[in-house]
């Protein structure tokens, strides 16, 4: 494992600057892309890589950067695509992440009313019963994959609530967001983007039955009776309603669902922080946040050039493709002392980029919270004792950073 290690530190110091690509996804699945980042954040923060299998594209790597960028939707846009894959012209889906003023705003308004504080306090004491239940009835003295057993249940839970999706299907939800978000790749169960395409279509079918339900009766506080009855998507065609689908989908599983289990996997790497979190369970909040830091469960998002403009010293040209690396930016020294460290207490914890900012910045932040929240309060209230007995199994993503597996075990 030492010997693995320092090869690729070796990489990551020794490769040109002018073959370095960030992008590769298996980087993110080894868990060796930390020394790639740290290189470009301190040798040349707005990257250009000329070949990729992706295209030429910018990385944006330090916190700041980041920032002027997310915050600049005028200069660096959203309309060409969020993520630095080129999805062909007839598999193209429109959402309002993809969409500026006004239109984004229209459709993002008529969903956020069900995450406002006001509705989230509802949601609180199911929320809670739900994570009773799941925790209570995990194996005790057995290994099993809290993947599975809990980040994904629970967030697919919580999902089939938002869209009042029928409880007993809530898993084709988790299916339908791991493929809409895994590029297709030559041997692997998403091989085509045609097939891509048939299966996300079925997830369109589901759908528009529901919404011919709720179109047709009186309105009711859940995603798709929202968007049936606002005039700002009331009338969308079938790809923007697939488009935004995805979005809301993808938006509430990924960045909860990988941040439950990362916090489990980082509370066994430091032991020290789980004993101040036991010690001092008013930190839970804090804590949250700095797993959902650390994590960064979105990696990057995507932004093209509007116009020629000039970032951290180099000469964007208008049409070029800039990655923003929310999982470079959330270690950046400058910004965040200590950054490559765990640390549940740190000074500003809420000063991290994994919910963008701007007009794009996450509906559902607010959700997540909550549900991390609740869930380490339940473990702390139970005095679970979650101990990591395996490696963890990661995606081949460069866009969403998670876990496939994580093996753990309960002390009786």
């Amino acid at each position: 494992m030492k010997a693995r290690s320092a090869r690729r530190a070796d990489e990551a110091s020794s490769i040109p600057l002018s073959k370095l690509d960030v992008s590769e996804a298996k980087r993110f699945q080894d868990d060796s892309i930390w020394g790639y980042f740290e290189r470009l954040r301190r040798e040349d923060p707005v990257h250009y890589c000329q070949d990729s299998c992706y295209g030429p594209y910018w990385s944006v790597t330090k916190y700041r950067d980041i920032v002027a960028v997310d915050t600049n939707h005028k200069a660096f846009s959203s309309e060409q695509g969020v993520t630095i894959v080129d999805v062909p012209d007839e598999h193209w889906t429109p959402s309002f992440i993809k969409m500026g003023p006004p239109k984004h705003a229209g459709q993002r308004n008529t969903v956020s009313p069900i995450v406002a504080p006001d509705n989230l306090a509802k949601f609180e004491s199911l929320i809670r019963s739900r994570v009773r239940v799941i925790l209570d009835g995990l194996p005790r003295n057995d290994p099993f994959n809290w993947v599975n057993m809990v980040s994904i249940e629970l967030t697919t839970q919580m999902l089939a609530t938002l869209f009042d999706f029928p409880f007993e299907d809530r898993r084709l939800l988790t299916y339908w967001s791991d493929v809409a978000v895994t590029p297709p790749r030559a041997g692997h169960a998403i091989d085509s983007w045609e097939k891509r395409r048939t299966i996300l279509s079925g997830c369109l079918e589901y759908f528009t039955r529901l919404w011919n339900e709720r179109i047709n009766a009186e309105p009711r506080l859940d995603l798709i009776s929202l968007m049936a009855h606002s005039p700002d998507t009331s009338h969308m065609k079938p790809d923007e309603f697939l488009g935004n689908l995805i979005l809301l989908i993808v938006g509430g599983n990924d960045t909860t669902r990988n941040s439950m289990t990362g916090g489990v996997l980082f509370m066994n790497q430091y032991p020290g922080e789980l004993r101040k979190l036991r010690d001092n369970p008013a930190l839970v909040s804090s804590a949250v946040s700095e797993i959902i830091r650390y994590q960064t469960p979105i990696a990057h998002m995507r932004r093209t050039a509007a116009a020629d403009c000039i970032l951290g010293g180099k000469q964007i040209s208008k049409g070029d493709k800039v990655v923003m690396w929310y999982i470079s930016g959330n270690r950046d020294e400058e910004v965040i002392e200590n950054g490559d460290s765990f640390v549940i207490d740190r000074k500003n914890v809420r000063q991290h980029l994994s919910f963008g900012f701007g007009i794009h910045r996450c509906v559902g932040r607010h959700l997540a919270q909550l549900q991390l929240n609740i869930l380490w309060d339940e473990i702390l209230r139970a005095g679970l004792d979650v101990s990591v007995v395996g490696e963890p199994e990661r995606i081949a993503s460069n866009f969403v950073h998670g876990y496939s597996s994580l093996p753990v075990r309960i002390a009786a």
